[in-house]
């Protein structure tokens, strides 16, 4: 049966809902709504739309209902819509090809992220594959926050292509993101404390930075302009945050931290950002010019 599901799981998306299914209603078979308690007008919005809806417990972050979104989807093929995302006509066209010959059981999507009205074509988010097309058994969700899917069979990713990737309409303001950041660094510090991590204070200076340098140096952040450089530090700040709410589950334990041994730390991710500085220049000016511009000081 070569139809498609798409699935959606809202908690309160009368905002972005609209734009989501009105990108879907012309290319789904169905589309299956499970709804987490919303007290706005996702379910009317829904409804409109022609949706089948389910209701599902409130949860703090979607994995836990992926799976039983899944289970309600009557067809052979599921696609996998978040509320704030949509997708276009190219990729579309791309997933029906699929279907009517398909040569693998699950697909990896490439994903445009939106964030504070930009496109972030750099920084560790392009192209952002997600596990978003598979045949129904071939794709099961855990329900860590953010975790692979685990997966069955023969995979393929289709091509780096704006026009083939979903749009993430992600975050729209800083205050969202905060947001979001308190909520998802609370539940990924408890998973690092099942799977038994073990608070060290060195964490709270080495993880920011390294976050940092990886997103904007060797992610080339600084090809998205400020944008990189606010999201580069974002990310380390939501590292700290996290690293910092271990050290709370554990109920704030002392450990030895004189100042000589945090300068030590601060020494060391001096010489992490160092070669990351010089790997940048070299890579942006090139070996000839960058050589005389570190020799005569030049701009």
């Amino acid at each position: 049966m070569n139809k498609i599901s798409v699935v959606i799981n809202t908690l309160n998306e009368e905002k972005n809902l609209p734009r989501a299914l009105s990108s879907v209603s012309d290319f789904a078979d169905e589309i299956v709504v499970v709804d987490m308690k919303s007290e706005d007008k996702t379910r009317e919005i829904a409804k409109r739309f022609g949706a089948n809806i389910y209701d599902h417990e409130k949860t703090n972050y979607v994995e836990p209902a992926r799976n039983f979104a899944i289970s309600k989807a009557k067809y052979d093929w599921i696609f996998i819509l978040d509320a704030d995302e949509e997708i276009l006509v190219p990729l579309k066209n791309e997933l029906k090809k699929i279907v009517d010959n398909p040569k693998a059981d699950y697909f990896r999507i490439p994903r445009k992220n939106i964030i504070f009205g930009k496109w972030i074509k750099h920084s560790r988010w392009w192209p952002d594959y997600n596990i978003r097309f598979f045949k129904k058994g071939s794709v099961v969700w855990s329900e860590i926050i953010h975790s692979v899917p685990t997966t069955k069979g023969k995979g393929s990713d289709l091509e780096i292509n704006e026009d083939l990737a979903i749009v993430h309409h992600n975050y729209e303001s800083v205050d969202q993101y905060v947001n979001r950041m308190n909520r998802y660094t609370s539940e990924h510090s408890k998973n690092l404390v099942k799977n038994d991590y073990k608070f060290k204070w060195t964490d709270l200076i080495q993880k920011p930075v390294n976050e940092f340098l990886s997103r904007y140096f060797q992610g080339e952040g600084y090809k998205d302009g400020l944008h990189g450089l606010a999201l580069a530090s974002l990310q380390g700040i939501s590292e700290f945050v996290m690293y910092l709410k271990t050290w709370q589950l554990g109920k704030f334990p002392e450990q030895r931290t004189d100042v000589n041994d945090v300068l030590d730390q601060i020494n060391m991710s001096q010489s992490d950002y160092n070669f990351w500085k010089n790997d940048t220049l070299l890579k942006t000016y090139g070996g000839l010019k960058y050589r005389l511009k570190r020799k005569f000081k030049l701009p």
